[in-house]
């Protein structure tokens, strides 16, 4: 009984999370960003070398001068936080592997927010302008890799989730 209420929960999430593009403005609590961090941190990572790094951004004044930097400018203002995700460069051994990691950890926070009730939206085309991100969140460009901002909040988002291709259309082949 117990497993199936665990498959249950785990397939719904995995289902049912959309990207959340609009937030109400209701601060977060503070046990829940630190709980989502957590559930990042337990994604797998090559030789165990958790390589990922969190900046955790709820100021206007930073998140103003990060709107800048993207087209996104309305979902970065209207997130009550975010989340950069970066990758520290000493921990680093695999440049492949590495990536992989961090996106594993985006994922786990994506689907730890999404059970806390909370919304989320990867952003990556914020990437373009790393070294102004680094800049603007006063980190050393030469120690740590930017791999995503993560808008967070309570939801305010009627819109449909996307929609996939059917399974068959990803299988190249079977043997």
């Amino acid at each position: 009984m117990k497993e199936n209420l665990l498959e249950e929960a785990v397939f719904k999430a995995i289902f049912e999370r959309r990207s959340i593009r609009k937030f109400k403005k209701k601060p977060l609590e503070k046990e829940k960003i630190l709980k989502i961090l957590e559930a990042g941190i337990w994604a797998p990572s090559g030789l165990n070398n958790q390589p990922w790094r969190f900046v955790i951004i709820s100021s206007e004044e930073k998140k103003q001068k990060l709107a800048e930097l993207t087209k996104y400018k309305h979902l970065i203002l209207g997130a009550p936080v975010l989340i950069g995700v970066f990758l520290d460069k000493d921990r680093m051994y695999h440049q492949i592997k590495d990536h992989q990691s961090a996106g594993a950890c985006i994922q786990n926070i994506l689907l730890s927010a999404y059970a806390l009730g909370l919304g989320t939206c990867w952003v990556g085309e914020i990437l373009k302008n790393e070294e102004k991100v680094k800049e603007v969140l006063e980190l050393p460009s030469y120690k740590y890799e930017l791999c995503a901002l993560i808008a967070l909040g309570y939801p305010d988002d009627p819109s449909e989730r996307a929609r996939r291709a059917p399974l068959r259309d990803f299988i190249l082949k079977e043997f």
